[in-house]
C-alpha cells in the first residue's frame, strides 16, 4: 500500500495545477485519473493573463492566440466590438497542451499519476484516507483533493458545494481553420440560443466553438439550429464531432472543504454562471487549496476552513452578482442585449471581467436595475 501526503482525484486543469503547486513544495502527491492521455479538449480555452500569477510555470507553449478584441452579435448582426488595447490581457490556450505541461512539470518534482483508473471506495481511518481503485491497488494519504470535474461523484459524497448542483448544458466542437473569426478576437453570439449564447475562440489553426444554455435543463439537441450557429461563424463543413457536457456552475456560497478534504474547480461548482468561464476559478481554487494544505502539513493541523473562506471571498462574491445578471439577462435576452451589451461602456466592462480586471459586483447593480426597469415597463 503506497502512502502519499496528498491524493488528487482527477488530472484535468484543477487537479494538475493543484499537484504542481504541492509537489513544488516537496510534498508527495498522487493523481488518480480516469481518462487516457491525449484526449482533445475543445473547451473555449480563454484565460486572463493575470492568472499567470497562479501558475508556477511558463505556459507559452500552450498559448495559441492573444486577444485584442471581443466581438458581440445578435443573430449574426447588430455588431458590437470591445477593444482590448495595449498588452493583451486575454489569451486562448490549447487545453490539452496546458494540462500536459502542468502534469509533466509536476512529475519533475516527484508527482505520480495512475491512469486510466477509477476510485471505487474511500475510507477514513483516524488521520488517513484509504483509497481503493479499479487497478486493484490501494493508496493512503493525509489529505484528499476532489478535482474530478463537473460530473464529480465525490463532491456530493463529502457534502462539498451545493447539495443540488446547478448545471449549464453545453456542446463544444473544434473546427479546422478560423472561419470568419479574426485570429486576435473572440466572438459571442446571442439570440440564436434560448436562455444562452454561442461563442467562438480562435486557436492558431482552428476554432473552439461552444453553445450553452444556462437557466433550463434541456439538452442542446437541435442539430439544425446548431449547424446554423456554426455557419454564422463562417464554416460550411458540418462534419464535426460534438462533445456534450454539463457544466456545474456557481450556485451560492457553500462549504468547499471537510476534514482533510477539499474540492477544487468544476467539482466545487465554481464555473461562471453568466459566461461559463471555468479556467480562472480552476486556477484560483487550485492555488488556495495547495496553500491551505501546505499550512496544515507545515503546522501539523487539519483545519482547512480558511480555504472555503478564501474562495468565497475571492470568487463567490463576484459570482453571486454574476448569477443575478444571468437570471435576468437570459430570460430577457433581446432586452439584455439592447440595454446591456449595446451600452457604450458595456462591451469594455465585459471584456474587463473576462480579463480579470473587474468583477460582476462592480457593474451588477446598475445592470440589474436597468434590465428590471425595462422589463417591468
Amino acid at each position: 500500500m503506497k502512502e502519499f501526503d496528498v491524493i488528487i482525484i482527477g488530472g484535468g486543469l484543477s487537479g494538475s495545477s493543484t499537484a504542481l503547486n504541492l509537489s513544488r513544495k516537496g510534498y508527495s502527491v498522487l493523481i488518480i485519473e480516469k481518462e487516457k492521455l491525449g484526449n482533445i479538449k475543445p473547451c473555449a480555452g480563454g484565460i486572463a493573463s493575470s492568472m499567470k500569477k497562479f501558475l508556477p510555470i511558463d505556459i507559452d507553449q500552450a498559448i495559441e492566440s492573444k486577444i485584442r478584441n471581443v466581438e458581440f452579435r445578435w443573430k449574426s448582426s447588430d455588431n458590437v466590438i470591445a477593444d482590448l488595447s495595449g498588452e493583451s490581457p486575454f489569451w486562448i490556450i490549447r487545453r490539452e497542451k496546458l494540462d500536459k505541461l502542468l502534469l509533466n512539470e509536476s512529475q519533475k518534482y516527484g508527482m505520480e499519476i495512475v491512469r486510466p483508473a477509477y476510485v471505487e471506495k474511500i475510507i477514513q481511518e483516524d488521520k488517513t484516507w484509504i483509497i481503493k481503485c479499479s487497478n486493484q491497488v490501494t493508496y493512503k494519504s493525509k489529505f484528499l483533493v476532489i478535482a474530478d470535474g463537473s460530473q464529480s461523484q465525490w463532491a456530493g459524497y463529502f457534502n462539498l458545494g451545493p447539495r443540488k448542483p446547478k448545471f449549464a448544458n453545453t456542446i463544444a466542437v473544434r473546427l479546422k481553420g478560423l472561419g470568419d473569426i479574426p485570429k486576435d478576437a473572440v466572438r459571442f453570439e446571442f439570440g440564436f440560443v434560448k436562455y444562452g449564447f454561442a461563442w467562438a475562440f480562435p486557436l492558431k489553426d482552428s476554432v473552439n466553438i461552444g453553445i450553452g444554455t444556462f437557466i433550463n435543463n434541456k439538452l442542446l439537441v437541435d442539430e439544425e439550429l446548431n449547424n446554423k450557429i456554426i455557419k454564422s461563424f463562417g464554416f460550411e463543413d458540418l462534419s464535426f464531432k460534438v462533445v456534450q457536457k454539463k457544466l456545474r456552475i456557481w450556485n451560492g456560497i457553500h462549504k468547499l472543504n471537510g476534514n482533510r478534504v477539499i474540492a477544487v474547480g468544476d467539482a466545487a461548482s465554481l464555473c461562471d454562471p453568466f459566461l461559463a468561464e471555468g479556467i480562472r476559478p480552476s486556477l484560483i481554487s487550485s492555488h488556495y487549496a495547495a496553500e491551505s494544505i501546505d499550512q496544515c502539513l507545515s503546522n501539523d493541523n487539519y483545519d482547512l476552513n480558511n480555504y472555503t473562506a478564501l474562495i468565497n471571498d475571492e470568487w463567490g462574491k463576484s459570482m453571486a452578482w454574476g448569477r443575478r445578471i444571468a437570471q435576468i439577462f437570459y430570460r430577457f435576452p433581446r432586452t439584455g442585449y439592447q440595454l446591456g451589451i449595446k451600452r457604450r461602456t458595456a462591451p469594455q466592462r465585459i471584456a474587463q471581467i473576462l480579463s480579470g480586471q473587474m468583477n460582476y459586483e462592480d457593474i451588477a447593480k446598475r445592470v440589474i436595475k436597468r434590465l428590471l426597469t425595462y422589463s417591468d415597463s
